[in-house]
């Protein structure tokens, strides 16, 4: 029973509806801020299917990323300690202080170390909004943030843009061929994963 392959196929749809920009600019948007899901979930589908619109695409999801990067920033500056319920509920308290502990340190040391762990942070599967908030609480400079995060970002999108370029064609059958495995891949790391955390806390009691 196929499972992965349909949910694949109905995004592939949505990326081809007339509203795609938009909705990828305002998942781009929101995951810098506080939404779950990258926008890479809209990117590659809209590239794979309109490839020679993907730079336009990625250029579109960079900038809605920024802005909502620097709404995460001021919002971490500002709003951290009235928030703090919030991120307590959604399981994030532990994770934000361990990156504010990590910038602090840093930038007490140097600058430019900061500088490059945000770049390696745009870059990642890490959640950006961890380091958004992270930087508006610690209160780094906000234009080497901004650059930072530029950098970070505009090489992940550009290199899927770039990478579905090349593949044209290729890159489309290659998903279509595997993309039930790879959902059943990622499936089970997802349950070992809870698993694991499951067995933790029956162990801790």
């Amino acid at each position: 029973m196929k499972i992965f392959t349909p949910i694949y196929q109905r995004i592939l749809l949505w990326s081809q509806h007339k509203s795609a920009t938009s909705y990828l600019a305002g998942l781009s948007f929101a995951e810098a801020i506080i939404f779950p899901i990258p926008p890479e979930v809209m990117l590659a589908p809209m590239c794979l299917t309109q490839p020679r619109q993907g730079f336009r695409f990625a250029s579109v999801s960079l900038a809605s990323s920024m802005l909502g990067a620097v709404i995460g920033y001021l919002l971490g500056h500002y709003t951290y300690e009235l928030l703090g319920f919030v991120f307590e509920a959604l399981g994030w308290v532990e994770k934000i202080d361990a990156r504010v502990s990590q910038l602090r340190e840093l930038s007490a040391q140097s600058p430019w170390q900061t500088f490059w762990l945000l770049v390696l942070a745009g870059f990642t599967p890490i959640p950006l909004k961890i380091f958004t908030w992270a930087s508006g609480i610690v209160g780094l400079p906000f234009l080497p943030f901004m650059a930072s995060m530029l950098v970070g970002r505009g090489k992940r999108v550009y290199l899927i843009a770039l990478a579905i370029r090349l593949g044209g064609e290729r890159a489309a059958r290659i998903l279509d061929s595997f993309i039930e495995p790879i959902g059943w891949f990622f499936t089970a790391i997802l349950v070992l994963g809870l698993g694991y955390l499951g067995f933790n806390a029956l162990a801790g009691v």
